[in-house]
């Protein structure tokens, strides 16, 4: 089925999606509706997801009238609920979204990444303005098929990547607009993901399911398996059911400034070797290449991401005294004039190499500060539900960035070179590959 034929069939919203038979609707039975502006009052905000990373989401939306909140674990949720004891609680996002329908204008989705498309596609139809946790989503597909659907139901949506909204992604703008490096040709991008286990070919030992958690609700639309200890709370992420590996957790970081000020979109070809490929879990390590073709404001540019502590050959301009950054990131920009060297996920310690060129870059090409500094990532987001402008990382953006990063984890699970059509959304050189473009949905 091309891109074209499953939108007409499921409708932009996916009207086949089977994810609601446990409270007794079909999914054509969920209200359609577009979102409101928020003026003259609190935003009323429901969160499904509210451990862990959930739990700081819902502190950054506190100043609003939190009406609900979510979670399958009632034990992880616990502080969340204690912190607003007025707020109605749920386990299931479905019956909340349901239930309190005309009480919920905003939702935010902090739940792991194979659940960020069920929740937040229910609430876009919904007409609720949307914040989801990066991966926006864990399949290729959902990610334009979520784009579209915000953008048809005209509700505000902002994506989880605070670099986003920094500083670092300003001054790299205002850098490449001066060519402080002249045409930029080549990036390489790093980091120490994954720090949890990857590389597990079978399932874990079946184990009992914790007294708090509602293990069916957890699992959601993946493939259903037994309880194992080590897939909760944290360990998810590299499992391909659930997580998108360390691409899904740091490549929207690592790789929003480069897309954002390089104006990628979606490459051309993606290929990617690994230390091994299998069913249940990524690789230990993984070094992607991308190839994006030329526009007519840049010429093609390849992009190297590398994980499990891999790195880039050591750049010629770089002292003999200062060391390639480690930790979660670093990046490399290789330009016509020069090289750029970041510490960092967020582009915010970018310097020239070696640092005698940095220095006369500040003097003599510096640009002036242009760009208006973000009132804050989330606040973005609350702005734009009150009738603002977009936030910065809202789906229009996200999307296709999420598109982009997903595509490695398609080279890392088949292990060969894939040519990419992305209009179509789909490998033209790899039918094998369009597995992993989408996904199907258990019935929970």
């Amino acid at each position: 089925m091309n891109r074209r034929e499953f939108l007409k069939t499921a409708g932009v919203g996916a009207a086949a999606f089977a994810a609601l038979p446990n409270i007794g609707i079909t999914w054509a039975d969920v209200p359609s509706r577009q979102g409101k502006i928020i003026k003259d009052r609190k935003i009323n905000m429901a969160c499904i997801g509210i451990g862990g990373k959930g739990s700081s989401d819902v502190r950054s939306v506190s100043g609003e009238n939190i009406v609900a909140l979510c979670d399958v674990d009632l034990g992880r949720g616990k502080g969340s609920f204690k912190s607003h004891p007025n707020a109605k609680q749920y386990k299931d996002f479905r019956k909340m979204l349901i239930e309190l329908d005309d009480q919920i204008d905003a939702v935010t989705v902090s739940t792991p990444d194979h659940m960020h498309f069920p929740a937040a596609m229910m609430a876009v139809k919904m007409g609720k303005h949307v914040f989801v946790q990066k991966p926006m989503t864990h399949t290729v597909e959902e990610a334009r098929v979520l784009t579209e659907a915000a953008r048809k139901h005209k509700v505000a949506t902002q994506m989880g990547i605070q670099g986003h909204s920094g500083d670092g992604i300003r001054r790299m703008r205002e850098w490449m607009a001066v060519k402080a490096i002249g045409d930029v040709k080549e990036l390489h991008i790093w980091t120490n993901r994954p720090i949890w286990p990857q590389g597990v070919k079978e399932p874990l030992p079946k184990a009992e399911i914790p007294a708090n958690l509602d293990w069916n609700l957890w699992q959601g639309v993946a493939p259903e398996r037994e309880y194992g200890r080590g897939y909760l709370p944290f360990n998810w992420r590299g499992w391909w059911d659930y997580g998108c590996g360390a691409l899904g957790d740091i490549g929207c970081h690592a790789l929003d400034c480069a897309f954002d000020v390089l104006k990628l979109g979606s490459p051309e070809s993606v290929e990617a070797v690994s230390d091994q490929i299998n069913d249940q879990t990524g690789p230990k390590w993984s070094i992607v290449t991308y190839q994006f073709g030329a526009t007519k404001d840049r010429g093609p540019i390849k992009l190297v991401w590398y994980d499990g502590n891999k790195k880039p050959e050591r750049p010629k301009d770089l002292e003999d005294n200062r060391k390639i950054p480690g930790g979660i990131g670093g990046q490399l920009w290789y330009g016509t004039e020069g090289t750029i060297m970041v510490s960092d996920v967020y582009c915010a310690s970018s310097r020239i190499i070696p640092e005698a060129k940095m220095q006369d870059f500040i003097k003599n090409r510096m640009p002036e500060k242009t760009e208006k500094k973000s009132v804050g990532h989330v606040r973005e987001w609350l702005d734009a539900i009150r009738g603002g402008a977009p936030a910065g990382a809202n789906f229009d953006f996200a999307g296709p960035l999420s598109e982009m990063v997903l595509l490695g984890n398609l080279a890392v699970r088949t292990g060969k070179k894939v040519e990419w059509d992305a209009e179509n959304l789909k490998c033209t050189n790899l039918p094998e590959a369009n597995k992993f473009v989408r996904k199907d949905y258990r019935v929970y």
